[in-house]
């Protein structure tokens, strides 16, 4: 199918390659996160006869293809480990139920990727890039994504690796995946599908997302003094990033902010401010090519001018003491960071009693408006505590802290002690 010490597979021949490399029950990893797709080699997977394949165990990151689950209809697989579904997970669903597929396990980015590494380690991986030479070695432009992780993870495991590409040239801009880790390349007909994860249009960024962000940045960004963080995506966290020179700017921010972050367009006006140091980037965004390729200074550039990303190390940065994202744009990762006493030394930071002292029973300083509560008797070893703190029944409820977390305690609650 490759031609004599070729690497190179005909496109019309990808279905015929797959049926002869993989064998049932084998696990195979095909990439697809939630931007690029090796949508192609999806397709001839799924085009594969049930009678040679079957039972096989997918691992990859998303089902974002309609090929992807169809591999499990047609009875060419039956196992699955994934992170999550996006728009194919009603039909996931259904699948489910039925008894087509067998869930292993529902994993964070890490987690799968690290199992890639142990457990899960792929027999085949179906992987993505730009370009390729004739000696297998890749370029996968300002998306690389994961393709590093699921490559290194089959060829270091005595995988067989089978790359898609755009096109096949005789120099590459750049290598970023050396042609000894890719057994077979695959000229796709058409460039593989990428998803831009920022729609452009300002009027979805309404007044009650500004109203968020604001908020955000008064409550968040500057009592805790945040300068890395993992910004995630969507239109609450645009609206912070496009307020940051001029709100932000007023509550007197302006530092040097590090970004885990595609390069969304509303980052422009905090960038060019002065406001943003750094950007580490998950994967690109179709049209600010250009952008990047210029501001080196901010963005992983490589000498060939484009963007390298990297999802499975950008994923590290997640643990990291503040995160952000559109749907939770006040969630803080509970660590030391986000226990700081604010600014201003306000007495109910102070005051805040860890987890440790409320389960010992230490005194703790009451806070402000609180009076004493006794302890409800508990059983040895129970792990039950009782409410700690008390307020008149006209006053608002009581607070308890573990972690550096907050939560308002109503009377029904006091009155029916308080839930650990």
């Amino acid at each position: 199918m490759c031609g004599p010490g070729s690497k190179i597979c005909p496109p019309e021949r990808a279905t015929e390659l797959l049926e002869a490399i993989i064998e049932p029950g084998d696990r195979v990893a095909i990439e697809g996160d939630n931007q690029k797709q090796a949508d192609f080699l999806a397709a001839a997977l799924a085009k594969a006869d049930p009678a040679h394949l079957h039972d096989l165990h997918m691992v990859q990151s998303v089902l974002a293809l309609p090929d992807h689950l169809a591999v499990f209809e047609r009875g060419i697989a039956n196992r699955l480990d994934f992170a999550f579904a996006g728009p194919q997970s009603r039909r996931l669903a259904e699948l489910v139920a039925s008894g087509s597929v067998k869930i292993g396990a529902i994993h964070t980015y890490l987690e799968l990727y690290a199992r890639m590494l142990v457990d899960l380690t792929p027999r085949v991986a179906l992987v993505v890039a730009d370009k390729a030479d004739r000696h297998g070695n890749l370029y996968t432009g300002p998306n690389t994504e994961d393709t590093p992780m699921i490559v290194e993870a089959a060829a270091f495991g005595g995988g067989v690796v089978v790359t898609q590409v755009n096109e096949i040239v005789e120099h590459l801009p750049r290598v970023d995946i050396p042609g000894d880790w890719v057994d077979v390349v695959v000229p796709s007909p058409v460039r593989y599908a990428i998803e831009p994860l920022f729609t452009r249009d300002p009027v979805k960024i309404r007044e009650n997302k500004i109203l968020m962000a604001m908020m955000a940045i008064a409550a968040v960004y500057e009592p805790y003094e945040i300068r890395r963080l993992n910004h995630g995506i969507g239109y609450a966290t645009a609206a912070i990033e496009l307020i940051l020179p001029t709100f932000g700017a007023a509550r007197g921010l302006k530092g040097k902010l590090h970004f885990v972050l595609n390069p969304h367009p509303t980052l422009i006006p905090a960038i060019e401010a002065g406001f943003v140091e750094s950007v580490y980037c998950f994967g690109s965004e179709l049209g600010m090519e250009r952008y990047v390729s210029e501001r080196a200074d901010v963005f992983p550039v490589g000498a060939d001018g484009n963007l390298r990303s990297n999802r499975a190390l950008a994923q590290v940065p997640a643990n990291m003491r503040a995160t952000s994202s559109s749907a939770r744009p006040f969630r803080l990762m509970r660590r030391a960071t986000v226990r700081r006493q604010p600014r201003d030394g306000s007495p109910v930071s102070a005051a805040r009693p860890t987890w440790a002292q409320m389960r010992e029973g230490a005194d703790i300083p009451v806070q402000p408006g609180c009076t004493r509560a006794s302890r409800q008797a508990t059983a040895p070893g129970a792990a039950s505590l009782s409410c700690r703190w008390s307020r008149p029944a006209s006053q608002m409820g009581c607070r308890a802290s573990w972690s550096g977390s907050t939560r308002s305690i109503s009377q029904r609650q006091q009155d029916s002690n308080c839930r650990r």
